[in-house]
């Protein structure tokens, strides 16, 4: 595709450790009155434009390797299954945030239109069906071409030249299909850190909750380069419990601002909590709207996953006292779509 710029950031500067794999860092006490510098601040410290060329569109699925993937396998002991994934239905979540609502299932063709006679021979009948819905009305991965910051989307491109009327022609979802199976690990910060398993709306996870988390769960709890990283808080619970209420697009608990330098840092390759929108609500600052999507996704390049349902999951780690799995994960390659529909698969 022509006409694509890289490598700066919104303020005209360039990062200044493209390519460089750094630690970890501790970000300055946020201002709660400026969001614009803590966004810009935190776009340079974790940016990885340009860290694997300028044509890059896999951002963070670079880590996820084969031999990310064989470790993952290796992890099968018992053959146990679970699906991560909440149903698409009439009955989920969304009541038109954004537009969004849940999905429409409708039959083209019945058992009663067989019995009746459809045309085939010998007898033969079937059954057709079609659904309508947001790619994003349930359990669903973020793309790269989801977030843009001022105008500038993953890897230092113009949003204008990544997604167009025609959809993402740059990183639509279609080209990371085949390539989020590798190691899961769960941190049940809700069960870790909360109350009855679960945190309260607006409750923000710091790093260090992450590293409690992990510190409580032990050594099958680690995270590092190229995992794939699920974080439960207990909010889907909650919704199962009291009914939906604002569970999609509402008060929630979630990632602090200040984790964009450890998932930077820690160098996974996705990232996927049971809330709507994967970070704290409210937001952490006095007016702001999702500004660690506005640093992960265009600059760290970092794939999110919204809306899993990790309980069963959660309760059988806790039980076993394994917290890493095979976690396989296709979106549906819908092409040019910034996020699609996914059905993830944790094997134990």
């Amino acid at each position: 595709m022509t006409g694509i710029t890289h490598l700066v950031f919104p303020d005209g500067s360039a990062p200044s450790t493209v390519g460089a794999v750094t630690a970890a860092t501790t970000p300055p006490e946020l201002d709660r009155t400026d969001p614009e510098g803590a966004i810009a601040a935190a776009a340079k410290r974790c940016s990885n434009w340009g860290r694997w060329g300028a044509d890059d569109v896999l951002g963070t699925l670079n880590f996820l390797d084969e031999t990310k993937r064989v470790e993952g396998a290796r992890l099968v002991r018992r053959g146990v299954s679970f699906s991560l994934a909440q149903s698409f239905d009439a009955n989920g979540p969304q009541r038109g945030w954004r537009r969004r609502t849940n999905p429409v299932h409708t039959m083209l063709d019945t058992g009663l239109d067989a019995e009746r006679g459809q045309g085939f021979p010998h007898g033969l009948g079937g059954a057709d069906d079609v659904v309508f819905m947001p790619l994003q009305a349930s359990t669903q991965w973020d793309g790269l071409g989801h977030i843009f910051d001022h105008g500038t989307a993953y890897n230092g491109r113009r949003a204008g030249d990544v997604v167009t009327s025609e959809g993402d022609g740059v990183t639509g979802i279609e080209t990371v299909a085949a390539l989020i199976t590798g190691r899961g690990v769960l941190l049940d910060v809700g069960r870790a850190i909360g109350t009855d398993g679960e945190l309260p709306d607006g409750f923000a996870i710091t790093p260090a909750h992450l590293e409690a988390t992990v510190a409580a769960q032990g050594g099958s709890a680690r995270v590092g380069r190229g995992d794939l990283l699920l974080v439960r808080t207990g909010r889907l619970a909650r919704a199962r419990r009291e009914g939906w209420g604002d569970y999609a697009g509402g008060d929630s608990p979630g990632l602090s601002f200040t984790t964009a330098d450890w998932l930077h840092g820690t160098e996974v390759a996705g990232v996927a909590t049971d809330t709507w929108g994967f970070e704290v609500r409210p937001n952490e600052f006095d007016v702001a709207f999702q500004p660690l999507h506005q640093v992960a996704i265009p600059h760290t390049g970092l794939f999110i996953g919204e809306m899993w349902d990790l309980d069963a999951l959660a309760a059988d780690c806790a039980a076993d006292g394994v917290w890493d799995f095979l976690l396989t994960a296709a979106p549906l390659p819908v092409t040019g779509a910034v996020g699609a529909p996914v059905n993830p698969i944790a094997v134990k």
